[in-house]
């Protein structure tokens, strides 16, 4: 591992351009790209990459709408290969066009993370700039399908199967105070609880159908119950296990015996927790609920990403800290990553450490996405050093 010196954090930093920098993130962010529909951005930033002279591939990966970017810069020289990673697609919200006002960046994708792969993009410029990658090499891989649940995450997956996978790889989410070491699994859970017949009126017979309601509310109270039961399975940094409940559904009237009740959630665990028995647990829930009579209950498990955990003393993750105390005066602490994103795919198909790390920006998810200029360029400044100092083996 290089160690970064204060001339080496020099260097990069001179390298990196705000201007250019940001030129790059409004050129991806001007251009629509809602999960499905990410063609024209990757091909926007397949055409800035060859324009540069880098090496591009264009590997369909399972989604030939629109073809993933790969770009590669290598020393000539034996080593490690650090990957940075990050989807083009955005959220299904209303567009929102690119600004700029007193050093914020506005706009759909600022956030979650076109500012964030702008600025992984200036780190591969700056380190082939410098020539201090004294060994092995950098891989860029951009791509569509992650948001769901537009998305499922699969052209990624393929991605990986295809062996377009670094040594570990780094991943632009807007998660910026802590190096992640534990990041938990995920499950969608959709249930419907059904009787057969129509809707009557309650005084037409409606009071003596099954009913749905009751069920429903059992159900959510047996949830409520198993996740009081996961609080036991605690980690150390991660905390808890946990069963939520987000959105129930019923009826059409006050008066109406419905005949669907509808509810979803999720279903989070920790590392060493099997999946399969996850599942398991659930559909037990279920089947207790179809013991009412007349009661039908058909739930869905739609597994989104499997738990991981980090060794903080990997080289990547020694690189990493060892470019924020060049770039930010300080390590980060060691914490856990609250969502799931594709690193929890890197672990479980190609088992490499996955380290999130963005800007500090605010607004993913919604229509006021916002990211300080500042941040993107301490972005790239971080991943620049991390790669000249985890690459050189």
């Amino acid at each position: 591992m290089t160690e970064i010196t204060a001339s080496i954090a020099k260097q990069v930093s001179e390298q990196i351009s705000q201007e250019r920098l940001l030129e790059t993130a409004i050129r991806l962010v001007e251009i629509p790209s809602p999960t499905q529909g990410a063609a024209e951005v990757a091909d926007c930033l397949a055409e800035m990459l060859q324009e540069e002279d880098f090496p591009v591939e264009r590997p369909e990966a399972g989604w030939p709408a629109a073809p993933a970017v790969v770009a590669r810069y290598e020393s000539g020289q034996p080593g490690r290969t650090l990957q940075f990673n990050g989807h083009l697609d955005t959220v299904h919200l209303p567009f929102v066009p690119p600004r700029v006002k007193d050093g914020i960046l506005y706009g759909s994708g600022v956030s979650d993370m076109k500012g964030g792969v702008a600025a992984a993009v200036e780190a591969l410029r700056a380190v082939r700039e410098t020539g201090l990658l004294s060994g092995g090499s950098i891989l860029l891989t951009a791509h569509d399908l992650h948001e769901a649940p537009w998305g499922d995450g699969s052209q990624v997956d393929q991605l990986i199967r295809a062996g377009y996978v670094g040594d570990a790889v780094m991943l632009p989410e807007y998660n910026s105070d802590r190096l992640n070491v534990v990041g938990r699994g995920l499950a969608v859970l959709e249930i419907s609880v059904q009787r057969e017949g129509d809707p009557v009126h309650e005084v037409l017979g409606g009071s003596q159908q099954p009913d749905v309601i009751a069920a429903g509310a059992e159900l959510v109270q047996r949830f409520n119950e198993l996740n009081v039961q996961l609080s036991d399975r605690q980690h150390p940094v991660a905390g808890p296990e946990s069963l939520f409940v987000g959105k129930i559904a019923s009826g059409e009237i006050y008066n109406q015996s419905p005949t669907c009740f509808e509810l979803s959630g999720t279903r989070r665990w920790l590392p060493g927790t099997d999946p399969a028995d996850v599942e398991a647990e659930f559909r037990a829930v279920l089947a207790a609920i179809e013991e009412r009579p007349g009661i039908t209950c058909q739930g869905t498990f739609h597994f989104v990403r499997d738990a991981y955990e980090v060794d903080p003393e990997h080289a990547a993750a020694q690189s990493f800290q060892s470019a924020c105390r060049a770039v930010m005066g300080e390590e980060l602490p060691a914490g856990f990553k609250p969502f799931v994103d594709d690193g929890n795919t890197f672990y479980a198909l190609a088992g490499i450490p996955a380290i999130t790390h963005g800007p500090d920006a605010k607004g993913a998810h919604t229509v006021e996405e916002e990211v300080p200029v500042a941040e993107l360029v301490r972005v790239a400044q971080v991943y620049a050093l991390t790669a000249i100092a985890f690459c050189s083996d």
